[in-house]
């Protein structure tokens, strides 16, 4: 659980990168939380500390692309992606400058590892 709690804390910390979380975000990342098995109240205590985890965008491609893997792997965690950590993990992958094709790829290549 401990793995599930910090792998959620960094998509509150990559969502709030830009300095807000849209409400969409919002709406994504509760559903992640409850599908994860994490406390409403918890995700709300990170959600509001969210500026508190200041998370860097990488600027080098090696952690950018490290980056959008785990968020990807861990979305993918249960076999397939749910819509919201699917238009989460699009919205965080352009905050990271990556272009639409470039995640079409790692997503296609993410689909070709599940069975």
């Amino acid at each position: 659980m401990a793995t599930e709690i910090e792998h959620f804390r960094n998509l509150v910390s990559l969502s709030a990168a830009d300095g807000k979380i849209e409400e969409s975000e919002r709406v994504a990342l509760s559903k992640i939380a409850y599908e994860r098995g994490i406390p409403l109240d918890r995700m709300n205590v990170m959600l509001n500390r969210a500026n508190e985890y200041i998370y860097l965008i990488p600027q080098n491609l090696v952690d950018r692309e490290k980056q959008l893997q785990e968020m990807i792997d861990f979305a993918t965690v249960d076999g397939e992606f749910a819509k919201s950590e699917l238009d989460l993990i699009i919205t965080v992958a352009e905050k990271l400058g990556f272009k639409k094709e470039e995640l079409n790829q790692y997503l296609k290549n993410a689909g070709s590892k599940n069975p």
